[in-house]
């Protein structure tokens, strides 16, 4: 049986009592959305994630079309540990055939994810994407749907995710307090755009706990830069690509330097990062490592900051217009 010998900060999720490890294992890859993953390739990178101390896995029906669910269920069987050793959370809402954020579906939702998972309950269940459906039945069905769950032991805590910032204080102005537990945030805590630090007195207050999601900005912070498909304006991308231009000639890499940048604010549970091999979950690990040990190349760091201050907090827009 693997044991987690956690060098990893653990950092604790607003009013829930979970303590994550601040790098978090976002199973996405494990879905094959990025090229294929093998079984065997899955089993591995979760046990040495769990090695190494990471114990917040994060998935969702929608990654690879289910694919995801099944793969990082059977890691963790194949792991072994405790299972109050490991905290799971997964969406519903959004899915391949769409989105669907009824009662009905949520409710059947949380079944066939337990399933696939193997697991008799998770710890977070987030409704995914909420920009894409109705706030309005967010806060009137959906949430209520999931505090049913909650008290059936079928989730522990509840979260919304999205990309706009304005659905968190929508939704959470008009729910009951305590009802949401958890935001999970992406694209707003990195160094191109760090609008997710204005909400975090906000969310706080509400006693929400805060996950931030893709801390390379869906690629644009890579030195092999972004898939083709990504929604950023052409000026952004342009300014992402001189800014790891400039870090590889100064022999750095940007990735590393943008994870760490995300890992800086304790006020963020976990940094959630894609992970689909051994050699990434120990490149993620060893920059937290070194970020505690030595700090945040400033002088870099710096740099990457002016060369991208005329993109800084450049967005996109996602999901239908809420008026």
């Amino acid at each position: 049986m693997a044991s987690s010998n956690s060098k990893l900060e653990r950092r604790e999720l607003g009013n829930t009592g979970l303590k994550l490890s601040c790098v978090g294992f976002g199973a996405s890859p494990l879905g094959n959305v990025f090229g294929p993953v093998s079984e065997e390739g899955a089993n591995a990178c979760v046990r040495e994630a769990f090695r190494l101390g990471i114990n917040f896995f994060d998935t969702s029906p929608y990654y690879g079309g289910t694919l995801s669910e099944k793969a990082l269920g059977k890691a963790l069987k194949a792991l072994g540990a405790p299972r109050n050793e490991y905290i799971v959370a997964t969406k519903c809402g959004r899915y391949v055939e769409g989105f669907d954020f009824s009662a009905d579906r949520i409710t059947r939702s949380i079944d066939e994810s337990l399933e696939r998972l193997q697991l008799d309950y998770v710890d977070i269940l987030q409704c995914h994407d909420i920009e894409f459906g109705s706030l309005d039945q967010i806060v009137n069905e959906t949430i209520p749907a999931l505090q049913k769950l909650k008290e059936a032991g079928k989730i522990r805590f509840i979260g919304i995710t999205g990309l706009p910032l304005g659905i968190f204080t929508y939704v959470l102005d008009r729910v009951p307090p305590s009802t949401v537990d958890v935001v999970l945030s992406y694209c707003h805590h990195s160094i191109n755009d760090s609008t997710l630090e204005d909400i975090i007195p906000y969310l706080k207050s509400k006693g929400v706990g805060v996950i931030s999601a893709s801390p390379l900005s869906m690629g644009l912070l890579t030195e092999s830069g972004p898939p083709q498909w990504h929604p950023a304006s052409p000026e952004l991308k342009a300014a992402c690509q001189a800014a790891a231009a400039y870090c590889k000639e100064k022999g750095k890499n940007i990735s590393k330097l943008a994870l760490q940048y995300s890992l800086l604010n304790k006020d963020i549970a976990s940094v959630l990062v894609g992970m689909n091999s051994v050699r990434q979950v120990e490149e993620n690990v060893a920059a937290f490592t070194e970020l505690a040990a030595a700090g945040i190349d400033k002088d870099t760091l710096s740099e990457v900051e002016a060369i991208l201050k005329p993109v800084k907090n450049q967005s996109w827009p996602s999901g239908i217009q809420q008026s």
